[in-house]
């Protein structure tokens, strides 16, 4: 077994909640893999940021991050620029980042990625100061979002019922964005109901839409619908399914590496791996290349 430890930080909100059965589970798989793995549960944001601070200032060879893209982003942004390597293990409900390294579901073999993968480094956005590893959005997203999570504190629903319902309250107001987009220094006017911003190019067509092909590519991709009523934003949809998106007239994807995003609103919510804040316009996106080392399988060089 190695002894130099590794520490993992297991949300246990995640997945419906994790526990200490999850944890000694983890523990096994760890030590079936050979590895010195301290885990540590904690419950909430707060417990999470200072988990990993503590972490960082021991400097282990590895921080590994168990739960959804919201533990994840919440990890992997107090370890960018530090040099230490970032684990993933997806114990959420969704797992975005993880998919996209190509972490396996299945715990075990995740475990074995940690122990026998190979370390590289993948780019991150940025918003104001603020990180993300998956994505940043506004407008019919973060109102959304928002929504939900009120319907889930008020009313006690649960996650998915909050979303349905949430998304059809929001659907029903159909709120407007006028917003003016410095895309690499390009003037571009717009009134819309979201603006999709992602670390790295995702693929918003048939099968495989909100996955990326590769995490290092030094961009952002710009999604941007031009002003559709509630059919037309149904039509984007199923051109997303059959794979006819981007021969949309009235969608707008480009790739760029800095994105400044004006607005006459003095606050706007704003969506950040899933997890919704509000921020004072202009909102300046920038990608920061190679700033976080990750570990992910290991590639194959005889293919």
């Amino acid at each position: 077994m190695t002894s130099d430890p590794i520490v993992v930080i297991v949300n246990a909100g995640s997945g419906g909640g994790n526990d200490q059965a999850l944890v000694d589970r983890l523990a096994e798989h760890f030590r079936l893999a050979g590895l010195h793995a301290e885990i540590e549960l904690a419950h909430g944001g707060d417990e999470i940021a200072a988990a990993v601070g503590n972490a960082i200032a021991r400097r282990p060879r590895l921080i590994v991050a168990g739960g959804g893209d919201g533990t994840v982003s919440t990890v992997a942004s107090a370890l960018v620029d530090t040099g230490v390597v970032f684990g993933v293990l997806p114990l959420g409900t969704l797992n975005h980042f993880a998919k996209d390294l190509g972490i396996p579901a299945d715990l075990g073999e995740a475990v074995a990625v940690l122990a026998e993968g190979q370390s590289a480094p993948v780019d991150v956005g940025e918003v104001n100061g603020r990180v993300f590893v998956n994505n940043s959005g506004l407008g019919l997203y973060p109102d959304i979002v928002h929504d939900r999570e009120r319907q889930q504190k008020r009313f006690g629903r649960g996650k998915w019922l909050a979303f349905a319902r949430a998304m059809v309250a929001t659907l029903r107001r159909y709120p407007f964005l006028s917003v003016t987009l410095l895309v690499d220094g390009k003037e571009v006017l717009r009134r819309t109901p979201f603006v999709f911003i992602g670390n790295n190019e995702y693929r918003m067509e048939g099968f495989a839409i909100g996955e990326r092909s590769g995490l290092d590519d030094g961009q952002l991709s710009l999604y941007v619908a031009q002003r559709p009523g509630r059919w037309r934003l149904l039509q984007l949809a199923l051109r997303a399914l059959t794979g006819r998106l981007r021969q949309a007239r009235d969608f707008d994807a480009v790739l760029a590496t800095d994105i400044v995003v004006q607005s006459k609103k003095k606050r706007l919510r704003v969506a950040t791996d899933g997890e919704v804040t509000v921020m004072t316009p202009p909102l300046h996106y920038r990608v920061r290349p190679a700033s976080l080392i990750v570990m992910r399988p290991r590639i194959d060089a005889s293919r």
